[in-house]
């Protein structure tokens, strides 16, 4: 056997290639992984988000408008008009309190990429514990190494 081949019969460059394809396919694979476990998330932080946006959407466009119909309407009913504008607010502060409760229901059920951290630390793990294996020094190399020392 020659020293270009291991026992299975495939040379040294077919194996670090080999190995090159196998992790470069693993970082793919934690790649898709994270992706997928986000894309879940994702639609749950949108849904939230729009809740938000509507709530604001709300205020600043149709508060105005429906706040003076709606406490003009609540005096023709015979209440003072002080009366009307305060309960008139009063819904309003409801319907935001119950949006924002909407909201942080939705915030809340997003959670981390759980399965894509653990899978990126058991590979950060393995890559630590791997070391290069030095290849010994061959006559030509240790030489052009003191010839660099012995310019320096």
């Amino acid at each position: 056997m020659s020293p270009d081949h291991n026992g299975d019969g495939r040379s040294l460059g077919q194996l670090f290639a080999s190995a090159t394809a196998e992790l470069s396919a693993l970082v793919h694979d934690e790649i898709a992984l994270a992706k997928a476990e986000l894309r879940a998330d994702a639609k749950r932080a949108a849904i939230g988000s729009g809740a938000i946006v509507g709530a604001l959407a709300l205020a600043v466009f149709a508060v105005p408008m429906l706040s003076m119909a709606a406490a003009y309407g609540i005096r023709a009913l015979g209440i003072t008009l002080g009366w009307s504008f305060l309960i008139v607010g009063g819904a309003y502060v409801v319907l935001a309190v119950l949006l924002t409760v909407i909201a942080m229901g939705r915030f809340k059920k997003v959670k981390k990429p759980e399965r894509s951290i653990a899978s990126a630390k058991k590979t950060a793990a393995v890559l630590q514990k791997a070391k290069p294996h030095p290849r010994p020094l061959e006559p030509a190399d240790a030489k052009a190494i003191d010839a660099i020392d012995v310019k320096m």
